[in-house]
């Protein structure tokens, strides 16, 4: 399975972005997907998921009602978007896999399996 996140860049306070993860080497309906993010100085922390069977969401207490994730199993997408950007959101960006089908998801990095290359997002004030 290869990840390949993009869509990271520069916007300012309270502008908004949606990162996308194309997924290859395996379907989104096998496929849990995970957003992890890295701050400079920072520990890796987990962003959201995606369930496989009815597509649930969830998400990281500090980014909750101001952040979306959906997927476009045609393309073999998934997508973060992410509104109301504070300058804490600044990171490296991450998409991860593992494979399981339930209408729920982790957000343990131990979980996953595979990992893609990450999206700069900067925020700026």
């Amino acid at each position: 399975v290869q990840l390949q996140a993009s869509g990271g860049g520069l916007v300012q306070v309270g502008g908004s972005l949606r990162l996308s993860c194309a997924v290859s080497g395996s379907t989104l309906d096998y496929t849990v997907i995970g957003w992890f993010r890295q701050a400079p100085g920072k520990e890796l922390e987990a962003v959201s998921c995606i369930s496989t069977t009815d597509g649930g969401s969830y998400f990281r207490d500090s980014v909750k009602g101001r952040t979306t994730m959906s997927r476009d199993n045609a393309k073999n997408t998934v997508y973060l978007e992410m509104n109301s950007l504070k300058p804490e959101d600044t990171a490296v960006y991450s998409c991860a896999a593992y494979h399981h089908r339930s209408p729920y998801c982790s957000l343990q990095m131990a979980d996953y399996k595979y990992w893609g290359q990450g999206t700069q997002v900067t925020v700026s004030s």
